[in-house]
């Protein structure tokens, strides 16, 4: 439930959120979600947080973070960490639960709602301390893909579960066609590893 009155801040773990919509079949439109949320109450801020390849000369993620950054997005970025795993496969990390974090407890008394764009289930400490500031949260993600993209302990915490698959409609957009037929997205072909 969201007031026309309320001030929202969108967080949006942009790795999170990509493997989501990745997994129900469509990719995320960006402005059309942001005109959503514009809809939906007073928009204060739209955060994105992605960690970047940076020693690669084209990053398939990089005319994305561009066209947020110039079209209403507070982008917040850093260096991915390039590692090999145990079973010497090639792995990048590029976590940004910390940045969120902060930036979410900074902004709660600047907002009346939030909505975050993650199932991580390390963000229900957060999400129960920007509550008990007053703030509403609402948390995007899903249950219809297998495995669910949401850890159940932080859609309980939620003050409102909003399923991906159900904005579909509103702001996605269908995959489009790789050369060789396959589908991809701008968002990231970059596996991104977690803790």
């Amino acid at each position: 439930m969201f007031y026309r009155d309320e001030r929202l801040a969108l967080f949006i773990d942009g790795s999170n959120l990509y493997a989501a919509a990745r997994s129900l079949g469509f990719d995320i439109d960006y402005k059309l979600l942001r005109s959503e949320f514009i809809r939906r109450g007073k928009l204060v801020r739209a955060f994105y947080y992605t960690a970047l390849l940076e020693d690669q000369e084209y990053s398939p993620i990089r005319p994305l973070v561009d066209w947020l950054d110039y079209n209403g997005y507070s982008m917040v970025t850093k260096p991915a960490k390039e590692f090999i795993d145990s079973m010497g496969r090639r792995k990048v990390k590029g976590n940004m639960d910390i940045e969120l974090a902060v930036d979410a407890l900074e902004m709660a008394e600047r907002m009346d709602h939030m909505v975050l764009f993650s199932g991580d289930g390390d963000f229900r400490p957060l999400v129960a301390a920007v509550q008990r500031r007053g703030v509403r949260v609402s948390v995007v993600s899903t249950i219809r893909s297998q495995p669910p993209m949401i850890a159940d302990d932080l859609r309980r915490q939620a003050d409102n579960f909003i399923e991906l698959e159900e904005l579909r409609d509103v702001i996605g957009r269908p995959p489009r066609p790789a050369p060789d037929g396959e589908y991809e997205s701008v968002e990231a072909e970059v596996e991104v590893a977690g803790e």
